[in-house]
């Protein structure tokens, strides 16, 4: 029995998904598979390699984003890269940002919130 779940996202941009997943010490491996409870794995364009037994697939969607599958039984997943992905996701929109603020020649400052969030000054040059 398959325990993989697919969430759709609006992840377009490989390298700044790259750039989150150095941040948080993981691997972004391509054409590879993710492994799941027991011995389930799942293919993916792209697999985000967990530190744990678990990892993340991605796919590409007819509409040029990738959907993110992974085995979520009892929080592996989660423990890792938060509730619905959150931190990774948190990441990936910061990497983004910077990235196209970058491409338009502004400067970007970035610091860590107390409460977790990360705040991004952009200015103009």
């Amino acid at each position: 029995m398959s325990h993989f779940t697919t969430i759709k996202t609006q992840i377009k941009d490989i390298e700044a998904l790259r750039s989150a997943c150095n941040e948080m010490g993981l691997a972004l491996l391509q054409n590879a598979e993710a492994r799941g409870y027991y011995e389930n794995k799942t293919k993916g364009d792209y697999v985000v390699q967990l530190k744990g037994s678990y990892d993340i697939a991605l796919n590409k969607q007819p509409d040029g984003s990738f959907g993110l599958t992974a085995d979520l039984w009892e929080g592996h997943v989660e423990n890792e890269v938060g509730q619905n992905y959150g931190k990774l996701l948190q990441l990936y929109g910061v990497h983004k940002a910077i990235r196209e603020a970058r491409k338009k020649g502004h400067l970007v400052r970035r610091s860590q919130q107390a409460n977790g969030a990360i705040k991004l000054v952009i200015a103009v040059v």
